[in-house]
């Protein structure tokens, strides 16, 4: 069994289905399996083999959910890079991976056309919307194939897909990740999301990441119908598309249910249909988990925690949401789960530590980067396996539920004590007209680090610095309230939309 099997046998049980809607279009199984095998003909013609590197700039579209299936045919390697990314970072992910075949649209050619001209290893630029060849770029296949590229022989140990994480810290990491890696994930996911082939997964996340590419994975596979929505800046348009559609099963980040609630017409939408809902990336505040409690009372809330190093580590079962608002569960079918001290240590329940993964999910390593691939795969309980080091803090309760605390790196010190980011933010959330908010820690010379908070509001919302050290010095200990507090229009993000920190300090 290799990833893209299911999706194969899916075509050929109902090929008639509707497999993928964006905007106007609406595309049959038959009819994207027949575009899959048109793309990994044409790359096939280039000289595309097994183990080759195919970087995927492409947005949420027919042609990614194409792209992925034609690579994984040729028993090649696929690499999603988002369409936001810049020409010196794709630059970049070309000559590292020295990938053999660049898959984008002529609408992003500002940012690939000096990339390919510095990436001397690729043969072939597949591009939509080119009317004609250009040297090495060839426009995107619309004809069926005149013979269909021949399947690799691979096996699950090959490497399906190579995923850089967002970079927040640091130069790109691009993760490999094997057909057994990413099926082991797909099928702990599956057991307990329990998706079924009559949803319709509506997905405002980009597929170039991890979170929102298994959706593309998942629903193709088991014969859903995928309803790819760009429009997660404009969550009025989001909301309409997913009452339209009658969507079943809605991924989202804290950044974009913020958005959405931040709707003032939000309860005239009709979201009856929704069934599960998910939420990933980072934590979703406790005020925001009730909100949308009370907006979808038939939908089950997931609260999980996953890092594109092995998909998904924990869940929170809703049905232990109100007892355990904060937490994000105990972990997955076959897998692992424990924290390690400072030592490396293992910690008894309760405890708070670094969270250590064992399982077939754990990624291959870190594409070409050994001393970066030792520093978070070591040595697990048996003999010759590796268990990842997350580098993320948690804390367990005496039964073992996991609470995010922060990333090791983030944890603040001020006056002596430690500092959890993520309390202090979600005692920020709880405020009337607070949109998004970060918080970090900058040098103090009497305190060590000093906290400081970056809140943005709603359209109307008015609060000044003080009501909010206020609030959080009648809520947290006061070495935990901020000492100062910034309002801003907007706070950075990673091309994943998570709030990039770094950009803050």
């Amino acid at each position: 069994m290799l990833l893209h099997h299911a999706f194969e046998a899916t075509c050929t049980r109902v090929p008639a289905r509707t497999a993928v809607v964006c905007g106007d279009e609406r595309v049959s199984y038959a009819e994207l399996s027949k575009q899959a095998e048109s793309l990994a003909a044409l790359l096939h013609a280039h000289g595309v083999v097994r183990g080759d590197r195919v970087v995927l700039l492409l947005e949420s579209s027919v042609e990614f959910a194409v792209a992925v299936h034609a690579v994984l045919k040729l028993g090649a390697v696929f690499v999603p890079v988002s369409p936001l990314t810049k020409t010196d970072k794709l630059a970049y992910m070309l000559g590292d991976t020295r990938a053999r075949a660049l898959l984008t649209d002529a609408r992003l050619e500002p940012a690939w056309r000096d990339a390919v001209a510095r990436s001397p290893a690729l043969v072939v630029n597949v591009v939509r919307g080119l009317a004609q060849a250009q040297d090495a770029n060839q426009p995107w296949p619309v004809a069926p194939a005149a013979s269909p590229a021949p399947a690799a022989c691979c096996i699950d140990q090959d490497l399906a897909a190579i995923i850089y994480t967002s970079g927040t810290t640091g130069e790109p990491k691009g993760v490999m990740l094997t057909h057994r890696n990413m099926l082991s994930a797909w099928a702990s996911v599956q057991a307990y999301l329990g998706l079924r082939d009559d949803d319709v997964i509506g997905l405002a996340l980009s597929p170039s990441f991890s979170y929102g590419l298994y959706h593309v994975l998942m629903g193709l596979g088991i014969g859903a119908t995928l309803v790819l929505e760009g429009s997660a800046a404009f969550p009025v348009r989001l909301v309409e598309r997913l009452a339209q559609e009658r969507v079943t099963v809605f991924p989202g980040v804290p950044t974009l249910y913020s958005a959405i609630l931040a709707l003032s017409n939000l309860s005239s939408f009709d979201l009856s249909s929704l069934r599960i809902v998910t939420n990933a990336a980072a934590a979703l505040s406790d005020p925001h988990v009730q909100q949308i409690q009370a907006l979808l009372p038939n939908a089950r809330l997931y609260s999980m925690y996953g890092m594109t190093e092995c998909k998904r580590i924990s869940y929170l079962p809703p049905e232990q949401l109100t007892q355990r608002p904060s937490s994000v569960g105990r972990g997955l079918v076959n897998q692992e789960v424990w924290l390690v001290d400072e030592a490396g240590q293992r910690l008894a329940n309760p405890a708070t530590g670094e969270l250590v993964v064992r399982g077939s999910h754990v990624m291959r390593g870190y594409w070409e980067k050994p001393a970066e691939t030792a520093r978070s795969l070591k040595p697990g309980p048996l003999a010759g396996e590796s268990v990842l080091h997350t580098g993320d803090i948690f804390r367990t309760d005496a039964e073992g539920w996991l609470y995010f605390v922060g990333r090791s790196d983030d944890i603040i010190k001020s006056r002596g004590e430690k500092v959890a980011p993520r309390e202090v933010e979600n005692a920020i959330y709880a405020i009337e007209g607070v949109l998004d908010c970060a918080v970090i820690g900058i040098p103090d010379e009497r305190l060590g680090q000093a906290v400081k908070a970056f809140v943005t509001l709603k359209p109307g919302a008015t609060l000044t610095e003080r009501e909010v050290i206020r609030h959080c010095l009648a809520r947290l200990e006061n070495y935990m309230a901020p000492k100062i507090v910034e309002f801003l229009a907007d706070l950075p993000r990673t091309d994943s939309g998570k709030i990039r920190k770094l950009g803050l300090r």
